[in-house]
């Protein structure tokens, strides 16, 4: 695909804040394929129809038969075609046949647990010598032979047979796209249906996936305008956190003031399996639209910060393996390098659950004050003990002062005005000055206790926090109406965090984030949650 097609490709598919996600994609093309195929049939074809359900349960056993050679296979001459065969019929299957098969493969192809049980039978069998510490020479070495033996041959009964499908594949040309694409069906089907078997294959996949692409593996590529159109349109496509509205927009993400950085992999040659698109600036950015829009960028040598404004994975079938945590790393490194001055390294995050969350929460407890008569502030310990009116005072008392409007401002209480403002049709808040005011401090308080005190599990309950709290950023700042676009204002109100990556404590935050949750921030954001209301 040349410029060009790139250029139609856009402007035909996209509209602003709209992206192309890799489903929507696959289907277009898979339709575009199918229409095309249609086309080219002769007249004749379409006069008997095919009797689909029997080709469909034919091409199933054809695919399964391959599978399973697969792995049995030992002929290392034909082995390239049974892959090549397996590889072929598996994109040809419905998605119901792929979860066949996939059962097929974690049920059958499972690990021998008679054997594994007859070897842990006969380990504990065995007489440990008296006194451990006095065994010395090949003598008495020799008394842990029977040890020895049992234990290579149950290391090797708990490898389930399919590893062996994994590994064949993974030194096949296109394996590992294959494989991200049989993890990617996988995790499809898990979140419908809870399968422990298919569990298992899944956790077995994708510690083999984490082998495999370990850093060493990985290539840093700089993106820019002079890549392969087939390579930018991937970009395109899967740019996840802010949508390229244009082939401007593109132009302007690869151009002066702006870097954009994948990991590539040999075995999936023009396609960045993850990408990070960065920004160079005086100062941390405090909205969005500061990054995306403003022109004419900086000189990059007045640059001294360099902003992470997103990232955005390209393999649905490597999620959980974090990637995103070796690219940071290697571009901080690359840019500190190349640009010395640079001396800031942070990023501009969306705040992906807490709408979800403060919405949840303000109708819990509307429902608790509504059961325990609740619907004024009452004396502290008294009502449920479940309910918390999450509002200070004067933030009540502003909320409750509004001028009453039919459609948004009602409410019983402070906290039940909040979530009709915050569900109103079309957002109608964010245009009202006076309901502004009113919003942003319970918000912004609200906001900074999501992110540093609810958590999950141990770690921050929001998915963007705990990814950059894991890789040693800290808490730097959250910034009212940052992102004033549907999806900001759906989920997190419009507000957005800088994270900050100081760069000689970044492996001191990412252990104690790990080992006890410790979630470093600045003092201000702190001051934020223990404001005192003086109403």
């Amino acid at each position: 695909m040349n410029k060009k097609a790139l250029s139609i490709l856009m402007r035909a598919r996209m509209k602003p804040n709209l992206s192309l996600s890799p489903l929507s994609l696959t289907n277009a093309t898979s339709q575009l394929q199918q229409q095309n195929s249609r086309q080219n049939e002769s007249p004749g074809e379409g006069n008997s129809p095919p009797n689909d359900s029997a080709n469909s349960e034919r091409e199933f056993k054809r695919v399964r038969a391959s599978m399973h050679s697969a792995i049995s296979m030992n002929k290392t001459e034909v082995l390239d075609d049974v892959l090549n065969s397996f590889s072929e019929g598996y994109f040809s299957l419905s998605r119901v046949n792929r979860r066949n098969l996939l059962l097929v493969l974690a049920r059958e192809y499972d690990l021998n647990r008679s054997q594994v049980r007859e070897l842990i039978n006969q380990y504990l069998g065995l007489e440990l010598p008296a006194d451990k510490a006095q065994v010395s020479g090949f003598e008495d070495e020799a008394l842990f032979s029977p040890f020895h033996r049992i234990e290579r041959n149950l290391r090797h009964a708990l490898q389930p047979v399919y590893e062996i499908l994994f590994e064949r594949l993974n030194t096949h040309p296109g394996g590992l796209r294959i494989l991200t694409i049989v993890r990617a069906d996988i995790l499809s089907i898990l979140a419908e249906e809870n399968i422990a078997s298919l569990r298992a294959l899944d956790s077995n996949l994708k510690e083999k996936l984490i082998t495999w692409l370990s850093p060493a593996a990985l290539e840093l590529h700089q993106i820019t305008w002079d890549d392969p159109a087939s390579l930018l349109e991937k970009i395109v496509a899967y740019e996840a956190v802010h949508p390229i509205s244009n082939l401007l927009d593109l132009k302007r993400r690869l151009g002066i003031g702006r870097r954009c950085f994948g990991y590539l992999h040999p075995a999936i040659p023009g396609e960045p399996l993850i990408f990070i698109e960065v920004a160079l600036l005086k100062d941390v950015a405090q909205t969005i639209q500061e990054v995306l829009w403003d022109s004419p960028p900086i000189s990059e040598n007045e640059a001294t910060c360099a902003l992470f404004y997103s990232i955005s994975s390209t393999q649905p079938g490597l999620a959980g393996i974090n990637l995103g945590k070796f690219l940071i790393k290697r571009v901080v490194t690359q840019v500190k390098r190349e640009m010395p001055h640079i001396s800031t390294f942070a990023t501009l995050s969306p705040i992906p659950g807490f709408m979800s969350w403060l919405l949840s929460k303000l109708a819990s407890q509307t429902v608790l004050a509504e059961g325990d008569n609740l619907s004024q502030p009452q004396a502290e310990g008294s009502g449920s003990t479940f309910y918390e009116n999450i509002l200070k005072p004067g933030e009540e008392e502003a909320l409750m002062s509004l001028p009453k409007r039919r459609d948004i401002a009602t409410g019983k209480n402070g906290m039940d005005v909040m979530f009709n403002l915050l569900t109103s049709s079309s957002y109608k808040w964010i245009h009202s000055p006076e309901l502004l005011s009113a919003l942003k401090p319970p918000l912004m308080r609200l906001c900074a206790r999501y992110l540093l005190q609810e958590k999950k599990r141990g770690k921050a309950l929001d998915s963007v926090a705990n990814f950059h709290l894991q890789n040693g950023a800290m808490v730097e700042r959250i910034n009212w109406m940052a992102d004033r676009s549907e999806k900001g204002l759906s989920q997190s109100g419009g507000i957005m965090v800088n994270y900050v990556y100081r760069l000689d404590h970044i492996e001191e935050y990412a252990h104690s984030y790990f080992s006890n949750g410790e979630i470093h921030a600045s003092s201000d954001l702190h001051r934020c949650i223990d404001v005192v209301d003086t109403a």
